[in-house]
């Protein structure tokens, strides 16, 4: 039962483990320095993807900050810009009423003068109705002698020359 399989060789054994020194060594020389420069590069270049994302994080805020800011004054600007408008129609819409109520006085004070002038126009024609009438009945009362009958027929007489020279006018 020997088996040359499970009885230990010093030879092999010495080979073997020269064997794994070499590989050892071939891997150290030429397999671990190019991984472990790829595995820092690597390293690296997530810690730059760290750094730029959170400089990105930091500029968004920023971003942020300056559009808020800016929506405000935005939001300020525009409420000025209402309330000056509101001023200059409240202002607009006062004078419009002042301009309003000069003319209207001026059409008033017009149509005032107008009646005045209107009504001492009546009156002078009245007057000089009532003169042309009085010296009508004056000479009629000179021509003649009344009599009662005769001072109601005369009357009578003038108004109805009176109503006949109103009429053509």
């Amino acid at each position: 039962m020997n088996n040359p399989l499970v009885q230990p060789d010093p030879g092999l054994a010495i080979w073997t483990i020269i064997t794994f020194l070499v590989l050892l060594w071939l891997l150290a020389k030429f397999a671990w320095r190019p991984l472990l420069r790829a595995l820092e590069a690597r390293q690296e270049t997530i810690r730059k993807s760290l750094d730029e994302a959170q400089q990105a994080r930091r500029d968004l805020e920023e971003v942020n900050k300056q559009s808020t800011r800016i929506l405000r004054d935005a939001h300020a600007q525009a409420e000025s810009i209402l309330a000056k408008s509101r001023a200059e129609a409240e202002k607009f819409r006062e004078e419009m009423k002042q301009k309003a109520r000069g003319d209207a006085e001026t059409i008033v004070r017009e149509a005032r003068g107008q009646i005045e002038t209107e009504t001492a126009r009546a009156l002078r024609q009245i007057r000089g109705e009532v003169v042309d009438l009085s010296v009508a009945i004056a000479s009629k009362v000179i021509q003649r002698n009344f009599t009662k009958e005769d001072n109601s027929e005369l009357i009578e007489e003038t108004l109805k020359q009176i109503e006949g020279n109103r009429l053509p006018s």
